[in-house]
């Protein structure tokens, strides 16, 4: 199932495209992507930055362990992820998922599926430097 997985932690930049470039899709009818971007605004307020702390040697196994379990639950063929550490500008990308599969309702869903549990279970911790100070976020929403 190696070979059906990419995983990516990226302490400079993130590239959804290049990452969709490397997604396996033999067999595949279907790809749906998930990119999440720094908002710049939080309740009015302006966000300057998001910095994200990981627990670098745990993340990609636990991100590997994420998209294996997708491919065993939702049957698709092929997951990518990436996902950014460190400061992350608004309007930068801060994780990428594509997930590959026969049809598209496996694919969303695997997807969903997949932003959800990582927010969940990822070590990640996310500070938000905003206008009126810096303020550290639960999950990753």
């Amino acid at each position: 199932m190696e070979d059906r997985v990419i995983i990516e932690v990226e302490a400079e930049s993130l590239d959804p495209n290049l990452l969709r470039e490397k997604l396996g899709v033999s067999g595949s009818g279907a790809v749906v992507s998930f990119t999440g971007l720094t908002r710049g605004d939080e309740e009015g307020i302006k966000v300057h930055s998001l910095e994200f702390d990981a627990w670098e040697e745990r993340l990609p196994i636990v991100l590997d362990k994420l998209a294996k379990e997708s491919i065993e639950k939702f049957g698709v063929e092929y997951v990518a992820i990436s996902h950014r550490i460190g400061e992350v500008k608004p309007e930068e990308p801060i994780v990428a998922i594509h997930v590959s599969s026969k049809h598209r309702k496996e694919a969303f869903e695997a997807c969903s599926w997949l932003i959800d549990s990582l927010k969940t279970q990822a070590p990640l911790w996310k500070k938000e430097v905003r206008e009126d100070g810096t303020h550290w976020k639960e999950g990753l929403g």
